[in-house]
């Protein structure tokens, strides 16, 4: 995917999506009619997507890969839908994308990207032997070289500060995790984005669901991404398990690359930044999150008046 990073970029296209959502209400979006729905690009996107959300509990497949088993109190917008809401903040998807997760509770302000990654079977011998200080060095100086870009395109330039949560992979589920903070330099950012970074690893590839919301939430919102990624498990032939070595496709990188460091400072710098830009290319969500009080009633309005 690719996205602009930053603050400034988040700010503006928090205000457009503010604009939007208070054009109407969600009572009076329950009743419009199908030509004001058509003749509103923005409004049909965000109809036809709450029109195709699966509620929890029920069972999301994953592309032919995977399934998850959705818990009650979430909803999943498929990747059609999911790709249109996308497409309306400005960002861009592709083959890999699976769709959106949005809470169903009042206070939750975040949401979940899902993709499928078919990099192929990858090795998880490199965990034992990481060290966090040096993964953290590393994300740290792949956002300074990509400063350059940003300040070619008159993006804010960020910098990755420390670790919410130090990375941690369990040998036994496949499933790892890492979330980093990334502020801007200018220091106008008083609460910064955070990218909550989960995987499961299968035989194939592997499945991220990121969560992405603000410093100030997420130590609540961080139990949500851990249910959300238990809830996920590949198909009898796809597990990680199921690899076989005569015939599999093994990946370029180990798990460390994950984690946009070590591996990719072996292919070099370029690497380094498209590693890196991989991951926090996901701020591009920031923008809706900071609407996302707007945006959770709306859904939840919606989903009141069909009930």
């Amino acid at each position: 995917m690719q996205a602009m990073l930053g603050s400034q970029w988040t700010r503006t296209v928090a205000a457009v999506a503010a604009v939007f959502f208070a054009s109407f209400s969600p009572d009076s979006f329950a009743q419009d009619a199908e030509p004001e729905a058509t003749a509103d690009p923005g409004r049909a996107i965000w109809q036809a997507a709450i029109a195709a959300m699966v509620h929890g509990p029920n069972t999301v497949p994953l592309k032919d890969q995977a399934q998850m088993s959705l818990p009650a109190g979430y909803g999943f917008v498929p990747p059609k839908e999911g790709a249109a809401v996308m497409d309306m903040l400005g960002n861009q998807t592709d083959e890999r994308f699976v769709g959106l997760i949005f809470p169903q509770a009042e206070e939750s302000n975040w949401f979940v990207t899902i993709d499928y990654e078919p990099s192929g079977y990858i090795k998880d011998d490199d965990a034992k032997d990481w060290d966090a200080d040096e993964l953290l060095q590393s994300l740290k100086d792949g956002t300074e070289a990509g400063n350059e870009h940003r300040r070619e395109i008159g993006v804010s330039e960020i910098q990755v500060t420390r670790w919410v949560e130090k990375p941690a992979y369990d040998a036994q589920t496949h499933r790892l995790v890492w979330s980093a903070e990334a502020r801007e330099k200018s220091g106008q950012d008083p609460d910064p984005t955070v990218n909550y970074n989960t995987y499961v690893l299968g035989r194939e590839g592997y499945v991220s669901l990121n969560l992405i919301t603000t410093s100030s939430t997420i130590e609540t919102d961080k139990s949500s991404a851990h249910e959300l990624l238990a809830a996920v498990n590949f198909n009898e032939g796809k597990r990680y398990g199921d690899f076989n070595a005569s015939t599999d496709k093994v990946a370029a990188y180990g798990l460390a690359a994950l984690v946009g460091g070590i591996a990719a400072k072996k292919l070099g710098l370029l690497a380094a930044i498209g590693v890196f830009v991989a991951k926090f290319a996901k701020l591009f969500i920031v923008g809706a999150v900071a609407a996302g009080g707007a945006v959770m009633k709306f859904l939840k309005g919606r989903n009141a008046s069909n009930a």
